[in-house]
């Protein structure tokens, strides 16, 4: 008979095989993770993934677990003493979200130095078009709501456009388009974010604590002079842009902005022998996890809104919800067409070759998609509960039937083309 090995011998061969194992399962996660995280770099995955959350909260808010879902949204937790006792709601939206405006200013960072906007001829055509995106809709609210308690901040809801989920309408309905119809909606809504950012510190700022500003300032200016500086060190970005967020929230003004601000910052020109810039790297990381976990959470507890007993025929009849309504659906697909009809009139744009005016006209309609900036700024206007929830309602109506108008004249402006 042969011998037998040696008992240290056959553990030795049983360890081998253990760890054999162990590195073929982690590779199998690693890899799993890496194409998960790729399918959430696209726009169509992360906005799906962004309307199945919403979509979750409206079934969890109307269903026997709704009181449960309010006491989870309510709850408070965090240090008071640093001015962050927040609900998980506030937690969401004034936390979670920012990583969503960190994204936003990266695209525009980009789009405005290497991008876009960086030809003035060729940034016309989108910038008026989100001009008039966000004039238009207000105009029409404010119309729509004259006399109205609360239209004074009510007219801001409609003035934006979501990024994810236009483009995710675009991308899955429309795919075979040019692509300058989606660099043009892209563009325009990375200029329409920024407007309402805009709109959120003019309108949003109850008080203003000038040391935390100055503190808030400070952190980004060193945040941008590292990057000037070409240092490497990630941790201290990530210990700068937390010191931001939470002084600019000391301050009075929303949190989000730190986002857009630290997005900005961020420096996009690849140096000689760099493989990536930062802020291509930077959004490459952190787009997965805006796309598949802080924009879902936020769309989650912002969304869930009861729709039962007399909701939704006191949204028929509360003229702010019809405000918003009418400026998402309406408001936006005039006020984009015609601020790119304007530019092309007055001669500061033309229209792309590849790209004709009824594919301008289905995408001016789709704009009306406005849903997460639009559901941060009812949210701060009107907080959680009564006319909040309604114009939230109002919110999530408005940019389905956009997006169902727009579905409807993308695909027959695909039909055309392929016949």
């Amino acid at each position: 008979m042969p011998e037998r090995p040696p008992v240290t011998a056959r553990l030795i061969d049983r360890a081998r095989r253990i760890r054999q194992r162990r590195h073929r399962a982690q590779r199998r996660t690693a890899d799993a993770a890496v194409t998960l995280a790729g399918y959430l770099r696209t726009e169509t995955i992360g906005g799906i993934v962004m309307l199945g959350a919403a979509i979750a909260a409206l079934l969890v808010a109307n269903s026997p677990a709704a009181e449960l879902y309010q006491h989870v949204r309510d709850a408070r937790f965090g240090p008071g003493a640093l001015h962050l006792s927040l609900t998980t709601g506030e937690w969401a939206s004034d936390g979670l979200l920012t990583l969503f405006f960190v994204i936003a200013g990266l695209e525009l960072k980009r789009e405005l130095v290497v991008g876009e906007l960086r030809n003035p001829r060729t940034a016309m055509l989108p910038v008026f078009g989100a001009l008039g995106g966000m004039v238009a809709p207000a105009l029409l609210a404010l119309l729509v709501g004259r006399g109205a308690d609360g239209i004074d901040q009510a007219w801001a809801i409609p003035v934006a456009t979501d990024i994810a989920f236009a483009l995710a309408v675009l991308a899955v309905t429309a795919r075979t388009l040019p692509a300058s119809v989606r660099v043009f909606l892209l563009t325009l809504a990375v200029v329409d974010d920024l407007g309402a950012i805009l709109l959120i510190a003019v309108l949003f700022t109850a008080h203003l604590a000038v040391l935390p500003l100055v503190g808030a300032a400070a952190s980004i200016g060193g945040y941008l002079l590292l990057q000037r500086l070409r240092f490497r060190g990630w941790p201290v970005y990530l210990a700068l842009g937390v010191l931001a967020w939470g002084l600019l929230h000391a301050s009075g003004i929303h949190a989000t902005l730190a986002g857009v601000a630290i997005g900005l910052a961020t420096r996009v020109r690849r140096d000689p022998g760099e493989p990536y810039a930062p802020a291509e790297h930077a959004e490459h990381r952190l787009q997965p996890l805006s796309a598949g976990l802080c924009v879902p959470i936020f769309a989650f507890f912002a969304a869930g809104v009861p729709l039962t007993g007399g909701a939704l025929p006191a949204l028929l009849t509360d003229q702010l919800a019809w405000a918003v309504v009418v400026g998402l659906v309406v408001g936006k697909a005039v006020g984009v067409f015609g601020g790119s009809l304007l530019a092309i009139g007055v001669r500061l744009a033309r229209l792309p070759d590849t790209m004709h005016w009824r594919d301008l006209a289905a995408v001016s309609v789709l704009a009306g998609c406005g849903f997460t900036v639009s559901l941060l700024i009812a949210e701060l206007a009107f907080g959680v509960g009564g006319e909040g929830e309604r114009l939230k309602t109002a919110v999530l109506v408005g940019s389905v039937i956009a997006a169902l108008l727009g579905t409807v004249l993308l695909r027959r402006r695909v039909r055309a083309r392929h016949t």
